[in-house]
């Protein structure tokens, strides 16, 4: 039987996958991947925190006059001194500022993209995280940049298993990066490179891409770019656009200046 390697597994834990510069067991493919830009020198793929933009904002939209109701039928309460009312009304209500505060803060917060870049040439990987609790609203969800060395990455499939309210088993995989201290296998940092699919071919062209360069995998297809909003995408428009620090954006899209040139190729 399996058994987690590092310190801790990330929740849901599966699977260990290969270490980054070791040889991959399945051939790399770009099937799943959801790229932004690959050449020679970097590799960005998408993620994000949440999907069905639109029908968030719907519910957003829908839980405000469910929530203005709810404070007026509070204010009727007290008036009238409806005191076995009052404690489900009052319920009634907290739960309707909380949904109605999730709602609209995951669209007004959450980024349009959360990339994360894989820089072949330095041997780092640079991640947008957005951090958010979806079961508080209304403490901070940050924005956290981060950089790490190539070799201090380990991947982990995870699956969870969920039943519906109709009583059908709902099943999420995805794949979490996890980043260990050096030469140990303590966990420092961890973040998702999918939350959609747990298949090992796609981290398999991430090291393939990392060890042996743009030449040694399939081209990746490329998304739209995410600040291209079509006119119907309204809770998009909503959404803070990526802004990388200046400065990791130049180290994470550029080679260094003493790198070999045996180790950039040519688009």
């Amino acid at each position: 039987m399996k058994r987690p390697t590092l310190t801790p597994p990330c929740s849901g834990w599966k699977e260990d996958f290969n270490l980054p510069n070791e040889p991959t067991k399945i051939e790399p493919s770009p099937g799943l991947l959801n790229a932004n830009y690959q050449d020679s020198i970097y590799l960005e793929i998408s993620r994000h925190s949440i999907f069905m933009r639109e029908l968030l904002l719907l519910l957003a939209l829908a839980s405000i006059p469910v929530l203005i109701l709810s404070i007026y039928t509070l204010i009727d309460t007290v008036a009238h001194r409806q005191h076995e009312l009052f404690l489900i009304v009052v319920i009634a209500t907290l739960t309707g500022i909380w949904q109605a505060a999730s709602f609209i803060r995951a669209i007004l917060l959450t980024p349009r993209d959360e990339p994360i870049r894989f820089n072949r040439v330095r041997q780092k990987i640079y991640a947008y995280n957005f951090n958010f609790c979806w079961w508080n609203p209304f403490i901070p969800w940050p924005i956290k940049i981060v950089s790490y060395d190539w070799k201090d990455v380990r991947a982990e499939r995870w699956r969870k298993q969920a039943v519906t309210h109709q009583g059908s088993h709902l099943v999420k995989t995805g794949i979490m990066l996890s980043i260990v201290e050096p030469g140990t296998n303590n966990v420092i940092d961890r973040f998702p490179l999918n939350n959609e699919y747990g298949e090992a071919s796609i981290w398999a062209y991430v090291c393939t891409y990392m060890q042996h360069g743009l030449s040694a995998v399939p081209p990746a297809p490329l998304n739209r770019d995410h600040n291209d909003i079509l006119w119907c995408q309204f809770a998009m428009r909503l959404a803070p656009e990526v802004k990388w620090p200046e400065a990791i954006d130049h180290e994470s899209r550029t080679v260094p200046q003493t790198a070999p040139l045996a180790q950039v190729e040519s688009p």
